[in-house]
């Protein structure tokens, strides 16, 4: 692409999210759904998995920015999505990429990431999901639980243990004994359509089959959780910046015995570390996206750390607002409740701030000891 391309594309997402997605946010996270006209528009920007169509991954990292500034369910969204493409166009074969690269390009099929289970959350060691050679093909059984996008996705990305391994199988959804159960009631990201998917002697042929047998885990599942730190953390980007913009214009407007609240030292310094937390978080997402753009390995752990402290960041920084936003940042009359909201959930999906800091350290200790 060159530089007028991407400044026209990011423009057009820019327009969108201002004039199509802010100001229904908060009605989609209150009605716990995004409409299919919303899902359409998507998908006519060519924004579900534009690095299919050659869009480097800067600038798909500056769209799911954008795109999370203003809603993260749909930003959601594009993560799983995104998960579920990228692991086909690089771990599918021919067949398998003529199949579903076309209709996840354009978005007339949706994808979602199924790896988690209600018995040991993403943990691939205690998956109970397994799948067993019957003739020429497998019969999957099991349940996935917290799916994002499991509500409308026609095609699932799915994990299940073949005897001590584990193996990446794509399931059609309309495949005879898989069950979508709706979940309601979710702390953040209330309008990403989140389910469980149940799947009773689900029968699917070799073709089903993404990537090597019983080597999920270090080449399709480390690769799609790769992709989704990247876009967590660059929708976590987009939840700082609109932090920052909700907090400014509230405290200019909030009118004290000594004028604006703005004015108030205390306040400035929180607005000051947004400021600050939001252009590092930006460069650390720009730097992740540059290493993967040139196939740098390095990238791996750019991912990390760009994960761990933007999501951290947009955290603290949803919590000041709120609190600078006074009782009206408890009220859905604000979008810094719903923020808040959503900042909680990106500490946690695509790797817990935990996980990241035992990784991040690890990756420390070995440079300096090896």
């Amino acid at each position: 692409m060159t530089a007028t391309d991407t400044q026209v594309l990011l423009d057009a997402v820019r327009a969108f999210v201002d004039d199509e997605l802010r100001p229904h946010a908060e009605e989609f996270d209150r009605d716990e759904h995004l409409p299919d006209h919303l899902l359409k528009r998507v998908g006519e920007l060519g924004l579900w998995a534009p690095f299919l169509t050659g869009v480097p991954m800067v600038t798909v990292g500056q769209i799911h920015e954008e795109i999370g500034r203003g809603c993260s369910s749909l930003r959601s969204l594009l993560t799983v999505h995104g998960m579920a493409s990228w692991s086909v166009r690089h771990w599918g074969d021919d067949a398998q990429r003529e199949r579903w690269l076309p209709r996840l390009t354009d978005g007339s099929l949706l994808g979602a990431f199924a790896l988690t289970g209600p018995e040991g959350g993403s943990d691939p060691s205690v998956s109970a999901t397994t799948a067993e050679r019957d003739g020429d093909g497998w019969v999957l059984s099991g349940r996935k639980k917290w799916i994002t996008g499991g509500q409308v996705a026609g095609l699932y990305l799915l994990f299940a243990r073949t005897g001590d391994a584990l193996t990446a199988f794509l399931v059609p959804r309309d495949t005879p004994g898989v069950t979508v159960e709706p979940l309601h009631g979710i702390l953040g990201t209330r309008a990403s359509m989140l389910a469980e998917v149940v799947l009773d002697d689900v029968r699917l042929g070799d073709d089903a089959v993404l990537g090597p047998l019983g080597w999920a885990t270090g080449t399709v599942m480390t690769s799609a959780l790769d992709f989704g730190r990247f876009s967590v953390a660059s929708g976590s980007v987009g939840i700082i910046q609109a932090c920052l913009d909700a907090t400014v214009a509230y405290t200019t407007n909030r009118k004290t015995s000594e004028g604006p609240l703005f004015e108030r030292q205390l306040v400035r310094q929180k607005i000051s570390d947004m400021v600050t937390g939001l252009r590092t978080s930006r460069l650390l997402c720009r730097e992740a996206g540059r290493l993967k753009d040139a196939e740098d390995p390095a990238a791996i752990m750019a991912n990390w750390i760009a994960k761990y402290h933007a999501s951290t960041t947009a955290a603290a920084c949803a919590s000041a607002a709120v609190q600078l936003h006074g009782a009206a940042g408890c009220s859905p009359e604000h979008p810094v409740a719903r923020l808040y909201r959503d900042a909680k959930v990106m500490e946690i999906i695509e790797g817990s701030t935990e996980l990241q800091q035992i990784t991040i350290a690890e990756q420390a200790h070995q440079e300096v000891t090896r």
